[in-house]
């Protein structure tokens, strides 16, 4: 009987151990989010990221803490109805500055990998910026310069709506031969250039094909999609067929998968246009309260969030997409940029930040190596960050 009981206790200590080395990997590891769109939201919410959000968001502070999170890049964005959008721009990252103010112990504003391994080592948030859309430059050079020079490190040419230099996804694939060209103008090739001078990471996600041909053809550092999936696994418009996911791999990029349902599943649309359609009065009202457009439908799906969990994917299904593009370039050109904050339905199993360490769980039952996961996790991202940097 004592034998027995001894035998038992053995393995469940096993168990124990094997249940708790994800963890263990998971904070000993770099965590780098590329996309996360809580500035946004604390605009249109009227939220505070250093306040205690759970229920209200998918991120703050203290659950970025618990989640692992050591780097994480917010996205500047405003939609392409926004007055002013470059001093719009600058509202939201004078919402980071304070953040990171209000927080020295906790959190510090990021511009060189230097200061990234600084803000790692003295276990702070180690902030940094993605501008998310080349609207927000309003044709100016000089305003690229003054968003670098505030600490935004990589822009995404295009969102949903095309710029006078540059066509977006959603443009090339709806709009066709209306469009007065496709890809990147000469002024988009000379923006490419000069982001490649300051040390400023282009971003491939959103854009149209020609425009993501036109950028990996200019540039001369290494690029990323900051939020992007396969186009093979789900055929949506945002995301990467296998031609492009090649060139990021030879261009030496990193492409960060997108948590949305709406990119991983290809079921899902359908039932999100039927879903929003349903709810279309809350919309309206949302709208009419001066939420923005882009953002309304995230706040319904959060207001009817029981509906929409029964049509979420599993964890699994983004993975998927992760095992895919490892299969056709290697592991040194996967990573993660959430989207949270920015979308109304992740995985089942990733409801906020806090939820990061069960990717890392996924990525070692997958077969993973710890090596690779943590390339994953956020080693990649550094690589490149690095490789952009250098002069």
């Amino acid at each position: 009987m004592k034998r027995n009981f001894t035998l038992l206790l053995l393995t469940f200590s096993c168990l124990f151990a094997a249940g708790q080395e994800y963890k263990k990997l998971h904070f000993d590891a770099i965590l780098v989010d590329t996309h996360n769109d809580i500035p946004s939201a604390s605009i249109e919410k009227k939220v505070q990221f250093d306040t205690d959000l759970k229920g209200k968001t998918h991120s703050d502070l203290k659950r970025m803490k618990e989640g692992g999170v050591d780097v994480q890049i917010f996205s500047i964005f405003c939609g392409p109805d926004q007055i002013s959008p470059f001093a719009f721009a600058n509202r939201e990252i004078d919402s980071v500055y304070e953040w990171a103010r209000r927080n020295p112990d906790k959190m510090m504003i990021v511009k060189t990998p230097q200061q990234l391994q600084t803000a790692v080592k003295e276990k702070k948030l180690a902030a940094m910026l993605g501008v998310e859309g080349g609207h927000m430059i309003e044709n100016d050079l000089n305003k690229l310069d003054s968003l670098f020079n505030r600490g935004a490190r990589y822009l995404t040419l295009t969102w949903n709506n095309s710029t006078d230099w540059a066509t977006s996804a959603a443009d090339e694939t709806t709009k066709g031969d209306s469009l007065k060209h496709k890809g990147l103008t000469d002024f988009g090739k000379q923006l490419v250039k000069r982001m490649n001078i300051l040390g400023m990471m282009v971003d491939v996600s959103h854009v149209g094909e020609q425009t993501f041909w036109d950028a990996i053809n200019t540039t001369t550092k290494p690029v990323i999609a900051s939020h992007s999936c396969v186009w093979n696994l789900c055929r949506h418009r945002r995301n990467l067929k296998d031609e492009q996911i090649k060139a990021i791999g030879k261009n030496g990029g990193v492409i960060h998968l997108n948590f949305y349902a709406g990119f991983i599943d290809s079921n899902y649309e359908k039932k999100a246009i039927a879903f929003l359609a349903l709810h279309k009065a809350s919309m309206d009202s949302l709208i009419k309260i001066n939420i923005t457009p882009a953002y309304a439908p995230i706040m319904v799906g959060e207001m009817y969030s029981e509906e929409v969990k029964a049509f979420r994917p599993s964890l699994s299904v983004l993975l998927d997409h992760l095992d895919y593009i490892v299969k056709l370039i290697g592991v040194d050109h996967v990573g993660l940029g959430s989207d949270f904050d920015g979308i109304e339905a992740p995985p089942l199993e990733l409801n906020g930040v806090q939820d990061f360490p069960l990717v890392t769980k996924a990525l070692l039952e997958r077969g993973y190596s710890k090596k690779d996961v943590k390339k994953i996790l956020g080693g990649n991202f550094i690589r490149v960050f690095k490789a952009n940097a250098a002069k």
